[in-house]
């Protein structure tokens, strides 16, 4: 069965099809977010707010989340949130 993680402001992604969650800063990582928007492989769940986290998934598409990288690997492996 289909494991969903919540990555904030009422999106869900299965967690089973996630290959990374990484920091958006870093210049590799705005060049992979520029060339998903470019190929329509990104969604963007951050409903207007700043992108804290980028998962990548499976699929070679990219979700962007308003959520840390943190809150969201919490959330993914059950450990409680504070």
């Amino acid at each position: 069965m289909a494991k969903f993680v919540h990555i904030g402001y009422g999106n869900i992604v299965n967690a089973d099809h996630v290959s990374a969650i990484v920091n958006p800063d870093a210049a590799p990582v705005k060049r992979m977010i520029q060339s998903a928007r470019e190929n329509g492989k990104c969604v963007d769940a951050t409903q207007g707010r700043k992108t804290k986290a980028v998962l990548v998934m499976e699929n070679d598409s990219v979700v962007l989340s308003a959520l840390l990288p943190e809150t969201i690997s919490g959330r993914a492996s059950g450990l409680p949130e504070k």
